[in-house]
């Protein structure tokens, strides 16, 4: 089977993303592309995380053309090959439905440094404009929009996050949602204290060695 270990991976991730309350039932998607094989595996379209398994998950050529695989790939696959174009240091991307993030989204806001882990992704969150999902204008909204940003809303839509693994990518989508969910409940009382740029540009060099 080929891409065994990054087919398991997205099994695994995908559970994940359940039990994380970043999406529900079979909302979202994920992929993860392998240099060594040029090619991309992504989570088949419409089967609830639950119940996917290694030999469910699809393997497709940079352009999208069937490689391995009985299912049928994400209707979003489109912006999951845009972004391997776009981006060359990344290996993965993670779509999710999170709750506070795409409530965000919906108001069409932008998410800005109200906390100091907005930094998983950037200076803040930017927005990309509503499109059909799947659309190729919705790929084009998300690659005009994530520029070098590591995580991009999607207007009443969701959540993109992208990483130079499947590990870091799904990091990003968490830690996104809890700063949405801080930004939402700043905002319900009030107006917020950004961090400013100075500070922004101080943790940005921390985040870069940080960990083990």
């Amino acid at each position: 089977m080929l891409m065994l270990q990054q087919r398991q991976q997205i099994v695994d991730y995908g559970v994940k993303m359940v039990r994380s309350g970043l999406t529900t039932g079979s909302g979202g998607n994920l992929s993860i592309f392998s240099a060594e094989d040029n090619l991309i595996a992504i989570s088949p379209s419409g089967i609830d995380y639950h119940d996917v398994t290694a030999a469910d998950v699809v393997v497709v050529d940079r352009v999208g053309q069937l490689v391995e695989g009985g299912r049928k790939p994400s209707s979003e696959m489109g912006f999951h090959l845009a972004l391997y174009d776009a981006r060359k240091e990344i290996t993965a991307v993670v779509h999710t439905h999170s709750v506070y993030a795409t409530t965000i989204a919906c108001l069409h806001w932008e998410i800005p440094a109200v906390h100091y882990l907005i930094a998983f992704s950037g200076d803040k969150v930017p927005l990309a404009p509503y499109a059909t999902f799947g659309s190729d204008e919705l790929a084009d909204n998300i690659i005009a929009s994530i520029g070098a940003y590591n995580a991009v809303l999607l207007a009443n839509h969701g959540l993109v996050t992208v990483g130079k693994d499947m590990e870091s990518s799904f990091n990003v989508a968490e830690e996104i949602e809890l700063v949405a969910r801080i930004y939402y409940q700043a905002k319900s009382l009030g107006q917020p204290v950004l961090v400013d740029n100075d500070e922004m540009k101080r943790v940005a060099d921390k985040f870069s060695n940080y960990g083990q």
